[in-house]
């Protein structure tokens, strides 16, 4: 049995969306804190079950005969309330018997003991305190963050403008990284491995290039002193300080092949309808 914690968010559907190419759907648990949620999961055959990362009592019965649990982490944001419910879930994992543990944690999380790797760190520590046989898959930045049909507007306007310094993004899919977390969960010789997951370096005057080349239109790339508003100037922020350019082969490695490239990714988004144009609504 495999079972699936937090499925209802993207990501974790898409995890269950590979698992069920891969198993049969008698052999998918996933644990949601609103049942209701996922009806149409329930529908493709997969067990649903009340898995509340506040309520440790419900993680215990939702984990029940798991061989293996992807633990996908909490979308809190406060790292304190974040690590309670990432120890209540291990805690309730090892309660229920559950065979090994596959955690999402972050690129650095070994390392950094805080900021955005804070809860991660506390994690991967007690996962190891624990005792419980487990598989680490840090993740970079999602490259929807970056990559996304927004970049219509750069089409129209011929300017795709940024402040990264044009410095490389190893930003990954989640698709990509569902399919690995997939992959770790059902084949073998993953267990006690920890991979650092990155995509294929990029970075926006390569953007512009492609874009350019897709488009059949100029698309010329210009340098913006000031950061975007928000989580996204933040982002371009780390960007610019190189803090995204650490590159790895673990995700082409898990996946047995090379993860989605720019091209691959642009050519997705140029065929999906523009926002707010006609055929979008």
């Amino acid at each position: 049995m495999l079972a699936v914690s937090a499925a209802s968010g993207i990501f974790g559907r898409l995890v269950v969306d590979h698992l069920l190419a891969r198993c049969p759907a008698q052999d998918v648990v996933v644990a949601v804190r609103a049942p209701e949620r996922v009806a149409d999961l329930a529908a493709r055959g997969v067990q649903v079950r009340r898995g509340d990362y506040d309520a440790p009592d419900t993680l215990r019965t939702a984990f029940k005969d798991a061989d293996r649990l992807l633990l996908i982490s909490s979308p809190e944001l406060d790292p304190v309330r974040r690590i309670r419910q990432h120890r209540s879930a291990i805690e309730a994992a090892r309660d229920a018997g559950v065979g090994a543990v596959v955690y999402t944690s972050f690129l650095d999380a070994d390392v950094q003991a805080e900021g955005v790797t804070e809860a991660h760190h506390a994690t991967e520590r007690a996962l190891r305190a624990s005792g419980l046989p487990h598989t680490l898959v840090r993740h970079p930045f999602y490259s929807e963050a970056f990559l996304n049909p927004g970049l219509h507007a750069a089409i129209l306007s011929g300017v795709l403008d940024d402040a990264t310094g044009g410095r490389g993004i190893n930003t990954a899919f989640r698709s990509d990284l569902a399919e690995a977390a997939a992959r770790v969960l059902t084949e073998a010789d993953h267990l006690g491995r920890a991979y650092d997951f990155t995509g294929t370096l990029w970075s926006y005057p390569q953007l512009a290039q492609v874009l350019t080349r897709m488009c059949g239109t100029t698309v010329v790339h210009r340098v913006r002193d000031s950061a975007s508003p928000g989580a996204q100037g933040w982002l371009e922020e780390q960007v610019r300080g190189g803090a995204l350019e650490r590159q790895t082969d673990d995700l082409r490695r898990v996946l047995g092949r090379p993860p989605t490239t720019l091209d691959e990714a642009v050519t997705k988004i140029l065929a999906r309808p523009a926002p707010g144009s006609d055929v979008a609504k």
